[in-house]
């Protein structure tokens, strides 16, 4: 055996280019691989223990830049937890809506990043468009096209305007009906199947041991969702399915990203049916003068990429004394992705640490 060091990026892909991987290989074989994150931003946990409980909603967002809108979630429940506050029946509502066409938003540029890696322009630049048909939602809802900052304790920041029930539903009505095109071009292409399948095999011991969640622990059959084992929102109100698939590899991963969409949509669709009517919003104290009670919390939520939790420390200060994510691209883009690279082809790190869904800045954070 002849053993050759390769470094693998950093290069800036938007989801996991700003992350490093020093490859031992063997010809075009993976011997071993060494995860290096911290190339975009980071120090997120420590910035936030010196602003105000208001100034952290801006900064909240970037630990996540694909999917802002359940950091903002978490944040806002840590905070309703440990200061008490009350959150309107309406505005749950608005929040699983809001936080469920984030959840496509983000499917939409997995799907992109994924297909661009194996080669599917076509399928990709769909998948851009479709996903910029979103942010004209969210740029209408909240002036913002990626950073919203519309979840803020005790409820949202505003109702939905006129109309936009409407628009909701043309835009979903819109992207699914181009569902059997992406299967016929991507989904169901058997090239796709032939790079994907049995790639980046992780075993259900393994995927238990080292903490996968979201589309990787689903991905060997264990319908686990924060949604269902601890509703938050108005999730306890609506029916909805956990997407599963049993063989552990990419190909698993990405088919259950596509099925979450689709459930996603059809969630959306039974949530504005429900939705009452009343206030959005229980106004906090003043932001300046916010002094958040002595305790602590801990709280999680379901995002694009599986289980985020939050714990955080209050002295009843203008300030959190801690503040500390469990993120889910932590344990995927270290521990499951070094893993599941040894024994691989050179061609497939790519496509691997696409369908693990990794977020440089969730790690090193």
């Amino acid at each position: 055996m002849r053993e050759t060091i390769l470094n693998f990026g950093p290069q800036h892909l938007g989801m996991v280019g700003n992350f490093s991987i020093t490859l031992s290989v063997d010809g075009d074989k993976v011997i071993k691989a060494i995860a290096s994150p911290g190339y975009l931003h980071r120090g997120f946990e420590k910035l936030m223990e010196n602003r105000t409980w208001a100034q952290n909603f801006p900064l909240v967002c970037r630990i996540n830049v694909i999917e802002p809108d359940s950091m903002e979630m978490v944040y806002a429940m840590g905070v309703e937890k440990l200061g008490k506050i009350e959150v309107p029946e309406r505005a749950q509502f608005i929040r699983s809506i809001y936080l469920e066409l984030a959840r496509v938003a983000s499917h939409l540029f997995g799907a992109w990043a994924y297909a661009n890696m194996l080669g599917f322009d076509t399928v990709a630049q769909w998948a851009m468009y479709h996903r910029d048909l979103i942010l004209d939602l969210f740029e209408e809802l909240t002036g913002a096209r990626v950073y919203h900052i519309y979840i803020n304790p005790g409820g949202v920041r505003r109702d939905f305007p006129k109309g936009f029930k409407e628009k909701i539903i043309k835009t979903l009505h819109t992207i699914g009906g181009c569902i059997p095109d992406y299967n016929d071009t991507f989904f169901d292409n058997r090239i796709f199947y032939k790079r994907a399948q049995n790639v980046g095999k992780l075993s259900r011991e393994s995927a238990l041991l080292y903490g996968a969640v979201g589309q990787v622990i689903r991905a060997v059959g264990i319908p686990y969702d924060i949604r269902k084992v601890e509703p938050y929102a108005a999730y306890d109100k609506v029916d909805f399915g956990i997407p599963v698939r049993d063989g552990g590899d990419a190909l698993s991963r990405i088919l259950i990203v596509r099925d979450e969409m689709i459930e996603s949509v059809h969630m959306i669709f039974k949530l504005l049916d429900m939705m009452p009517e009343g206030e959005v919003w229980n106004r906090p104290p003043n932001p300046f003068k916010w002094n958040i009670p002595q305790g602590e919390a801990y709280v999680r939520v379901e995002s694009a990429r599986g289980e985020l939790g939050l714990y955080m420390v209050s002295n009843g200060t203008d300030k959190p004394y801690r503040v500390h994510f469990r993120t889910p691209s932590f344990n995927h883009g270290l521990y499951i992705l070094e893993k599941v690279l040894e024994g691989e082809n050179i061609a497939d790190v790519g496509n691997i640490m696409m369908s693990l869904y990794v977020v440089a800045p969730e790690i090193d954070r």
